[in-house]
């Protein structure tokens, strides 16, 4: 069975930074993209970043502003977030997920597998 666990949420005031992980397992997702997403309650999830297989080769959303980076470890299996300058409006769930095909994409569609969600806040 598939898992993708997320780690490393919380709280954090304006300002501050936060690195979030996913381990995945269940199935070699070595030459699968992996991204990360964050959606508020009630509106469609959003793109964040999203990195190849080749570790190296990146795709960021509008609203990362140069703020995060993605980074991935294929011996672990591991896929991070840092997340630096947070805001209030940072504050969301965030998901990992791996897409479907080893293509760089930022569809939601693309993506077959997805975390539970992890909670950040951030405050003012």
């Amino acid at each position: 069975q598939v898992h993708l666990v997320e780690s490393g949420g919380g709280l954090v005031q304006a300002g501050g930074s936060l690195r979030l992980s996913c381990t995945a397992s269940g199935r070699d997702f070595t030459d699968n993209v992996l991204g990360w997403f964050r959606q508020t309650p009630g509106k469609e999830r959003q793109f964040l970043a999203a990195i190849d297989w080749t570790e190296s080769i990146t795709e960021y959303g509008d609203s990362v502003n140069g703020r995060f980076a993605i980074s991935r470890d294929n011996h672990k299996i591991t896929v991070w977030l840092k997340m630096n300058s947070l805001a209030p409006d940072d504050t969301d769930v965030y998901y990992c997920a791996a897409a479907i095909q080893n293509i760089l994409t930022v569809r939601e569609s693309d993506y077959g597998y997805w975390g539970q969600g992890l909670q950040v806040t951030v405050s003012s």
